[in-house]
Protein backbone atom coordinates (compact mmCIF):
# COMPACT_ATOMS: atom_id res chain seq x y z
CA UNK A 1 0.00 0.00 0.00
CA UNK A 2 2.87 2.38 0.78
CA UNK A 3 3.94 2.50 -2.86
CA UNK A 4 0.70 4.29 -3.79
CA UNK A 5 0.96 7.08 -1.22
CA UNK A 6 3.53 9.15 -3.13
CA UNK A 7 1.51 9.28 -6.38
CA UNK A 8 -1.68 9.93 -4.38
CA UNK A 9 -0.12 12.88 -2.57
CA UNK A 10 1.48 14.15 -5.78
CA UNK A 11 -1.86 14.05 -7.60
CA UNK A 12 -3.66 15.88 -4.80
CA UNK A 13 -0.91 18.50 -4.58
CA UNK A 14 -1.05 19.04 -8.34
CA UNK A 15 -4.84 19.41 -8.25
CA UNK A 16 -4.62 21.81 -5.32
CA UNK A 17 -2.04 23.93 -7.12
CA UNK A 18 -4.16 24.04 -10.28
CA UNK A 19 -7.22 25.14 -8.33
CA UNK A 20 -5.21 27.77 -6.50
CA UNK A 21 -3.86 29.12 -9.80
CA UNK A 22 -7.40 29.35 -11.14
CA UNK A 23 -8.60 31.21 -8.07
CA UNK A 24 -5.81 33.77 -8.51
CA UNK A 25 -6.55 34.29 -12.23
CA UNK A 26 -8.73 37.40 -12.15
CA UNK A 27 -9.42 37.57 -15.94
CA UNK A 28 -10.66 33.97 -15.96
CA UNK A 29 -12.84 34.58 -12.92
CA UNK A 30 -14.40 37.54 -14.72
CA UNK A 31 -15.12 35.31 -17.72
CA UNK A 32 -16.81 32.77 -15.44
CA UNK A 33 -18.94 35.58 -14.00
CA UNK A 34 -19.82 36.82 -17.49
CA UNK A 35 -20.75 33.29 -18.57
CA UNK A 36 -22.97 32.90 -15.50
CA UNK A 37 -24.72 36.15 -16.35
CA UNK A 38 -25.24 35.08 -19.97
CA UNK A 39 -26.77 31.79 -18.84
CA UNK A 40 -29.05 33.54 -16.36
CA UNK A 41 -30.23 36.06 -18.96
CA UNK A 42 -30.79 33.24 -21.46
CA UNK A 43 -33.02 31.34 -19.08
CA UNK A 44 -34.86 34.51 -18.06
CA UNK A 45 -35.68 35.26 -21.68
CA UNK A 46 -36.93 31.75 -22.42
CA UNK A 47 -33.85 30.53 -24.29
CA UNK A 48 -32.39 27.04 -24.24
CA UNK A 49 -28.85 25.94 -23.43
CA UNK A 50 -27.16 23.11 -25.33
CA UNK A 51 -23.85 21.52 -24.39
CA UNK A 52 -21.35 19.31 -26.20
CA UNK A 53 -17.92 17.74 -25.92
CA UNK A 54 -15.99 14.54 -26.59
CA UNK A 55 -15.05 11.75 -24.21
CA UNK A 56 -14.68 13.13 -20.69
CA UNK A 57 -15.91 16.49 -21.98
CA UNK A 58 -19.12 14.84 -23.17
CA UNK A 59 -19.57 13.47 -19.66
CA UNK A 60 -19.08 17.03 -18.39
CA UNK A 61 -21.55 18.36 -20.96
CA UNK A 62 -24.13 15.81 -19.82
CA UNK A 63 -23.46 16.59 -16.17
CA UNK A 64 -23.87 20.31 -16.83
CA UNK A 65 -27.22 19.82 -18.57
CA UNK A 66 -28.73 17.36 -16.11
CA UNK A 67 -27.90 19.54 -13.10
CA UNK A 68 -29.77 22.38 -14.79
CA UNK A 69 -32.80 20.41 -15.98
CA UNK A 70 -32.87 18.37 -12.78
CA UNK A 71 -31.47 20.09 -9.71
CA UNK A 72 -28.18 21.05 -8.14
CA UNK A 73 -28.61 22.16 -4.54
CA UNK A 74 -32.06 23.73 -4.52
CA UNK A 75 -35.57 22.44 -4.97
CA UNK A 76 -36.68 24.55 -7.92
CA UNK A 77 -38.20 24.53 -11.39
CA UNK A 78 -36.23 22.77 -14.15
CA UNK A 79 -34.15 24.81 -16.56
CA UNK A 80 -34.16 24.06 -20.32
CA UNK A 81 -30.70 22.57 -20.84
CA UNK A 82 -29.79 19.59 -23.03
CA UNK A 83 -26.53 17.83 -23.83
CA UNK A 84 -26.03 16.72 -27.42
CA UNK A 85 -25.55 13.10 -26.44
CA UNK A 86 -28.41 11.05 -27.89
CA UNK A 87 -26.80 7.89 -29.34
CA UNK A 88 -29.30 7.63 -32.19
CA UNK A 89 -28.62 11.18 -33.34
CA UNK A 90 -24.86 10.87 -32.91
CA UNK A 91 -24.56 7.62 -34.83
CA UNK A 92 -26.99 8.73 -37.54
CA UNK A 93 -25.16 12.02 -38.12
CA UNK A 94 -21.75 10.35 -37.96
CA UNK A 95 -22.79 7.65 -40.42
CA UNK A 96 -24.43 10.00 -42.90
CA UNK A 97 -22.33 13.15 -42.60
CA UNK A 98 -19.15 12.25 -40.69
CA UNK A 99 -18.19 12.51 -37.04
CA UNK A 100 -17.21 16.15 -37.45
CA UNK A 101 -20.89 17.02 -37.98
CA UNK A 102 -22.52 15.20 -35.05
CA UNK A 103 -22.96 18.33 -32.93
CA UNK A 104 -23.44 20.90 -35.67
CA UNK A 105 -26.37 18.96 -37.19
CA UNK A 106 -28.13 19.10 -33.84
CA UNK A 107 -27.56 22.82 -33.46
CA UNK A 108 -28.76 23.41 -37.02
CA UNK A 109 -31.95 21.53 -36.15
CA UNK A 110 -32.68 23.02 -32.74
CA UNK A 111 -30.65 26.20 -32.18
CA UNK A 112 -32.50 29.50 -32.24
CA UNK A 113 -31.52 33.11 -31.58
CA UNK A 114 -31.53 33.61 -27.83
CA UNK A 115 -30.11 30.14 -27.14
CA UNK A 116 -26.60 29.31 -25.90
CA UNK A 117 -24.16 26.57 -26.84
CA UNK A 118 -21.84 25.50 -24.02
CA UNK A 119 -18.94 24.03 -25.99
CA UNK A 120 -16.31 22.03 -24.09
CA UNK A 121 -12.91 21.12 -25.51
CA UNK A 122 -9.76 20.76 -23.42
CA UNK A 123 -7.63 21.32 -26.53
CA UNK A 124 -9.84 24.02 -27.99
CA UNK A 125 -9.49 22.37 -31.40
CA UNK A 126 -11.88 19.40 -31.54
CA UNK A 127 -13.27 19.52 -35.11
CA UNK A 128 -16.83 18.57 -34.19
CA UNK A 129 -16.96 21.13 -31.39
CA UNK A 130 -15.59 23.80 -33.74
CA UNK A 131 -18.26 22.86 -36.28
CA UNK A 132 -20.93 23.15 -33.59
CA UNK A 133 -19.70 26.61 -32.62
CA UNK A 134 -19.70 27.67 -36.28
CA UNK A 135 -23.27 26.39 -36.73
CA UNK A 136 -24.32 28.20 -33.56
CA UNK A 137 -22.96 31.53 -34.75
CA UNK A 138 -24.69 31.09 -38.10
CA UNK A 139 -28.00 30.66 -36.30
CA UNK A 140 -27.61 33.51 -33.82
CA UNK A 141 -26.84 31.18 -30.92
CA UNK A 142 -24.33 32.53 -28.39
CA UNK A 143 -21.29 30.36 -27.66
CA UNK A 144 -19.59 29.85 -24.32
CA UNK A 145 -16.32 27.95 -24.73
CA UNK A 146 -14.82 25.97 -21.87
CA UNK A 147 -11.27 25.03 -22.78
CA UNK A 148 -7.73 24.54 -21.54
CA UNK A 149 -5.95 26.26 -24.44
CA UNK A 150 -6.32 30.01 -24.62
CA UNK A 151 -5.08 30.11 -28.20
CA UNK A 152 -7.26 27.26 -29.45
CA UNK A 153 -9.47 27.77 -32.48
CA UNK A 154 -12.59 27.47 -30.34
CA UNK A 155 -11.88 30.77 -28.60
CA UNK A 156 -12.10 32.62 -31.91
CA UNK A 157 -15.63 31.26 -32.44
CA UNK A 158 -16.90 31.96 -28.93
CA UNK A 159 -18.68 34.95 -27.47
CA UNK A 160 -17.09 34.07 -24.12
CA UNK A 161 -14.13 31.81 -23.38
CA UNK A 162 -13.36 30.27 -20.01
CA UNK A 163 -9.84 28.89 -20.20
CA UNK A 164 -8.54 26.80 -17.30
CA UNK A 165 -4.92 26.10 -18.22
CA UNK A 166 -2.95 23.76 -15.99
CA UNK A 167 0.77 23.62 -15.30
CA UNK A 168 0.74 19.94 -16.25
CA UNK A 169 0.49 18.67 -19.85
CA UNK A 170 -2.35 16.31 -18.98
CA UNK A 171 -5.99 16.91 -19.91
CA UNK A 172 -7.28 15.29 -16.71
CA UNK A 173 -6.13 18.25 -14.64
CA UNK A 174 -7.90 20.62 -17.02
CA UNK A 175 -11.06 18.49 -16.77
CA UNK A 176 -10.92 18.64 -12.99
CA UNK A 177 -10.99 22.42 -13.21
CA UNK A 178 -13.76 22.22 -15.79
CA UNK A 179 -16.10 20.36 -13.46
CA UNK A 180 -15.43 22.98 -10.78
CA UNK A 181 -16.31 25.75 -13.24
CA UNK A 182 -19.44 23.86 -14.28
CA UNK A 183 -20.62 23.52 -10.70
CA UNK A 184 -19.96 27.21 -10.08
CA UNK A 185 -21.99 28.21 -13.15
CA UNK A 186 -24.91 26.04 -12.09
CA UNK A 187 -24.79 27.38 -8.55
CA UNK A 188 -24.80 30.94 -9.87
CA UNK A 189 -27.85 30.17 -12.01
CA UNK A 190 -29.73 28.66 -9.10
CA UNK A 191 -28.91 31.50 -6.74
CA UNK A 192 -29.78 34.20 -9.26
CA UNK A 193 -32.93 32.67 -10.72
CA UNK A 194 -34.42 31.10 -7.62
CA UNK A 195 -33.34 33.32 -4.76
CA UNK A 196 -36.22 34.67 -2.66
CA UNK A 197 -37.70 37.60 -4.54
CA UNK A 198 -35.96 36.75 -7.83
CA UNK A 199 -37.97 37.88 -10.86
Amino acid sequence: MQEYLDPINAALASAQAALSDLQKNAPTLRQIAAAADLLVQTFKSGGHVYSCGNGGSMCDAMHFAEELSGKFRQERAPLPALAISDPAHLTCAANDFGFDQVFSRFIAAHGRPGDVLFAISTSGSSPNVLAAATAARQRGVKVIALTGKSQGKLSALADLTICTPSATPYSDRVQELHIKVIHILIECCEKSLFAPGAA
